[in-house]
């Protein structure tokens, strides 16, 4: 269980770069217990004399900054978690409702599979931008002429503020969500031999090895997830490692799409997709897309995380919702 003085510091360090944090860390702990200990001299319960010593110390990512040596971002700490709680209920909420429209129109206009698919990518990147570009913008205004600030932010931090959390790399609750993926991977490998359709969805042939690969890189992938929850660190290690498990599944499906050896031939000439001719085609190149997106989405996250890191920059705290 950590102490306040140890959520303290573990958030301060984490935004420091990684060369520094051993010190800084012996530092900082050594700055606080000496001005605790004055401070139980002087009379004070020790409760309220590490409360006292950490609100003058003040918020743990500006002393950060301190030692860091580095300039301000574009939005203060102040800002920031405003800025990021609406940036989230942006591309959560009103992003997929606008996206949804657009193509629901265009599905109305012209029922063409490949506009229809074009419309919601194109929709989504444009719409995404707008929302950041012009957002972003607002806040630093605000940052810069302070109009508002006192509505949007809380005011003067509190060691009430510091998150409760273990120095993990992710929570149990993230663990549970990346291992349920291979998870329901691997059932639907096994299960759509038998149960989806009359036919087996996939290539059946594959079963000589294809197959079989996949299941046992589904495995490894939860193999490394526990790996990286019992390591507690996101570094460059984690990201060689994830990089090489990500590639090894997706390139060999990607080679299966590309050569028409991935979908069972009876499966792809039982589908009736009204005026779409060859649905085969589409549904191969809507998977295909769907892993390289995905594929490169979760080697980019791993590899921020583990650079944000290294840096001391923002990142999640595992076990809440703050961004510190």
């Amino acid at each position: 269980m950590t102490t306040l003085i140890d959520r303290y510091v573990f958030t301060a360090v984490r935004h420091v770069p990684e060369k520094q944090r051993t010190d800084i860390d012996r530092e900082l702990r050594a700055s606080i217990d000496d001005a605790v200990d004055a401070r139980i001299d002087a009379g004070e319960d020790r409760d309220a004399a590490v409360h006292a010593t950490l609100r003058e110390l003040g918020d743990p990512r500006r002393l950060a900054d301190q030692y860091a040596d580095r300039p301000q971002y574009l939005l203060g700490p102040e800002m920031y978690p405003v800025w990021l709680r609406t940036m989230k209920m942006l591309y959560t909420i009103v992003l997929p409702i606008v996206v949804v429209v657009l193509t629901g129109i265009q599905a109305v206009a012209d029922p063409n599979i490949g506009r229809i698919i074009g419309t919601s990518i194109g929709a989504t990147l444009t719409i995404a931008a707008h929302m950041l570009f012009w957002t972003t913008g607002a806040f630093w205004i605000l940052e810069r002429t302070g109009v508002g600030r006192e509505e949007l932010t809380t005011g003067e931090w509190t060691p009430d503020a510091l998150p409760r959390y273990e120095p993990r790399s992710m929570g149990v609750a993230e663990l549970a969500a990346i291992i349920v993926w291979p998870v329901l991977l691997i059932a639907a490998l096994v299960l759509q031999q038998f149960t989806f359709a009359d036919e087996p969805v996939l290539d059946p042939a594959n079963w000589s090895f294809w197959w079989p690969y996949l299941l046992v890189m589904f495995v490894l992938e939860i193999v490394y997830a526990l790996w990286v929850y019992r390591k507690a660190a996101w570094d460059r290690t984690v990201t060689a490692v994830n990089t090489v498990l990500a590639l090894a599944s997706a390139v060999p499906v990607g080679w299966l799409l590309a050569d028409d050896k991935f979908f069972n031939p009876e499966f792809v000439d039982s589908l009736d997709w009204g005026d779409i001719d060859n649905p085969g085609m589409w549904l191969t190149r809507i998977v295909l897309v769907s892993v390289i997106v995905g594929t490169g989405y979760d080697i980019l996250d791993t590899g921020l995380k583990a650079e944000r890191a290294r840096r001391g920059l923002a990142s999640p705290v595992p076990g809440t919702e703050k961004l510190v």
